[in-house]
């Protein structure tokens, strides 16, 4: 999710699927924030609609089958260790079916549906904001 060297923002999408009230989070391989439980999501291609991106990671990223997908909202992630800066827009998949997979392993290293009161850490910056997003709401 990010190319080394660029010095402007890269927009980027998540996706926030939920099912019984558990959060489905991957941890992370690569930059920025390796090692980091996150949603799933990545870059935004060129006259790609962002919905629809958001849609596409995560089919690619875990298999499932993801319907329609509803605006959360914006969060931003500037990492200076690894000299990224993202914009992306948050979603969340309101219909998706079949069991997710380990479909990246080059990108994503182990992934689990989790509850508020267990969550895995260090959590990344889009899952923390998603999360707080979530709970505003009282999704999670």
């Amino acid at each position: 999710m990010g190319t080394p060297g660029i010095d402007f923002p890269g927009l980027g999408v998540g996706l926030v699927i939920l099912r019984d009230r558990k959060i489905l989070l991957y941890k992370r391989m690569r930059a920025p924030e390796a090692g980091h439980w996150s949603i799933v999501g990545g870059k935004v291609d060129h006259m790609e609609p962002a919905d629809q991106a958001a849609r596409r990671e995560a089919e690619e990223e875990t298999g499932l089958s993801i319907g329609r997908v509803s605006l959360l909202g914006p969060a931003e992630l500037i990492s200076k260790a690894d000299e990224q800066h993202w914009i992306s827009l948050l979603y969340i998949a309101s219909e998706f079916d079949g069991e997710p997979k380990l479909t990246e392993p080059d990108k994503l290293s182990d992934f689990g549906w989790f509850s508020r009161s267990e969550l895995p850490q260090p959590l990344s910056a889009f899952a923390a904001a998603a999360m707080e997003r979530l709970k505003a709401d009282e999704l999670l």
